[in-house]
């Protein structure tokens, strides 16, 4: 029987394709157990996803949680709030709760409007949708029973609740408003854990850390960073040998050279890499070569795309970045690499921090994705 390829990127790295994150899985279990509020920053693909699916399939295995999750990503308005609410409670909560659908659903005759109910012929899901014409106050009202509801449907059950919300920044888009509103029904629910994940820092610190927003000092922060390129050895080590594979170990060393630990990196070139040896084939350079060549030409029409957007200032400062990852800038690194003054030079990196272009961490300043500076080093130096 041929094996498949045992790693994973793009979509959640589930199960065996998952690794490291111990710590932060009971962590994060702890925490949603205790009804302890939870604010995790961390860069889009470093598996802040995959981290809390982990750690919720095991609460929901032991039955010991009730959860519902929500991205705002997929929530442009209230009204989509509302449905993807509703679906949510829905699938995740009334349906572990009461077998019959029309108890189920009837979770929601206390709200101000009705949701109404379309069954998909295909698979028998149900989605809900409100009328995008109904009044902001029914509407406001409406979304404050729903963020009610895990935390009544637990209580009647005598369980723990939590409400996971992906990409927090976001209902600053949605409505300024909504912060505020979330922030006082939440603050009656110490039973319940509220997840909040994001990935823009500058919006999330700005939500949390400021003392002139609703949710001031209101949950417990968690950064989640790279993998230590100690914990990622043996797993990619592991996984070649599972599919009757060998890999060199200078080549693993080279592989989280470029990755520097990255969760989303690593896992997209060890894929090309596995790729490219057959069953029973050793992972050499030369197949390390043609695998970051592969990745390169897949991200290329990405990458080319923000370079054209960057101006020159920000294009300078990548390609200085690229070159010497995990910089303070100081004079001589300016000097060295022909940057602008140094007002001149914070500015801009402020500005790529915000765009998710540059990280800046305890280390210093480095490009978030670990091929984009691979593809400068290599057609843009």
């Amino acid at each position: 029987m041929a094996h498949t390829n045992p790693f994973r990127y793009g979509d959640l790295a589930l199960d065996e394709s998952f690794t490291d994150r111990t710590v932060e899985i009971r962590e994060l279990e702890s925490d949603i157990r205790n009804g302890q509020n939870v604010v995790i920053f961390a860069p889009r693909r470093y598996g802040k996803s995959s981290l809390l699916w982990r750690a919720t399939q095991e609460l929901l295995a032991g039955d010991e949680v009730l959860i519902a999750q929500v991205d705002l990503m997929a929530t442009p308005s209230k009204e989509k709030l509302a449905e993807k609410l509703a679906e949510s409670i829905y699938e995740d909560i009334a349906t572990r709760l009461f077998r019959a659908r029309e108890k189920a659903i009837g979770v929601f005759s206390s709200l101000r409007l009705r949701p109404t109910v379309t069954l998909d012929p295909s698979d028998g899901s149900l989605s809900f949708g409100f009328e995008a014409s109904a009044r902001h106050e029914d509407i406001d009202a409406t979304l404050e029973k729903l963020l009610e509801l895990p935390a009544k449907l637990a209580a009647e059950q005598k369980k723990r609740a939590a409400l996971v919300i992906d990409e927090f920044q976001e209902i600053l888009d949605i409505d300024p408003k909504l912060p505020t509103l979330m922030r006082s029904i939440f603050q009656r629910q110490p039973e319940v854990a509220h997840v909040y994940l994001g990935s823009k820092r500058s919006m999330m610190e700005k939500i949390f850390n400021d003392p002139n927003e609703p949710f001031w000092r209101s949950a417990k922060k968690t950064e989640i960073g790279l993998i230590d390129p100690g914990h990622f050895e043996p797993f990619i080590h592991d996984r070649f040998q599972a599919t009757e594979r060998e890999i060199d170990a200078e080549v693993v060393e080279s592989i989280l050279a470029i990755t520097h630990g990255h969760p989303y990196g690593t896992q997209e070139l060890c894929y090309f890499l596995w790729e490219e040896v057959p069953e029973g084939g050793i992972a050499r350079s030369a197949e390390l070569d043609s695998a970051v060549t592969r990745v390169l030409r897949s991200e290329n029409a990405h990458f080319s795309r923000i370079w054209s957007k960057s101006v020159p200032s920000h294009r300078l400062i990548l390609q200085a970045l690229a070159r010497e990852p995990f910089q303070q800038i100081t004079e001589s690194f300016r000097a060295k690499n022909g940057l602008p003054h140094d007002a001149t030079v914070r500015k801009a990196l402020r500005s790529m921090i915000d765009d998710e272009l540059v990280i800046r961490d305890e280390r210093g300043y480095r490009i978030a994705e670990p091929f984009f500076a691979e593809w400068i080093r290599r057609y843009q130096s």
